[in-house]
């Protein structure tokens, strides 16, 4: 299984991105997905992750500014970043979730300056 995260770039500090991730196969039809993110001086943490019924759940740093979603049919998940704060610049990756199993994909860097 491989998954591909995209959408990533440099914004500046207010703006949005919005970012996407294609699975190989069908593997989010039953499970649950997520975004997470790593810096050089953090773990990698979540950000965002959806079941498959649809439940979101988010960390405190991003709610009410970051939305998840996810499109089975497609293999394909979203995570749409609005008011981007030079805090949430990190490699972005996806994977499942709660437990993120799966190989991780090269990610995609998001950069927010001020």
């Amino acid at each position: 299984v491989q998954l591909q995260a995209s959408g990533g770039g440099s914004v500046q500090a207010g703006g949005s991105l919005r970012l996407s991730c294609i699975a190989s196969e069908n593997i989010f039809r039953f499970d649950g997905m997520g975004w997470y993110r790593q810096t050089p001086a953090k773990r990698r943490e979540l950000v965002a992750g959806i079941t498959s019924g649809g439940s979101t759940n988010y960390a405190d740093s991003v709610e009410g500014r970051f939305a998840i979603s996810r499109d089975s049919a497609k293999n394909a998940g979203y995570l749409q970043m609005n008011s981007l704060k030079p805090e949430d610049t990190a490699v972005y990756y996806c994977n499942k979730y709660p437990v993120p199993i799966l190989p991780w994909g090269q990610g995609t860097l998001v950069t927010v300056s001020s």
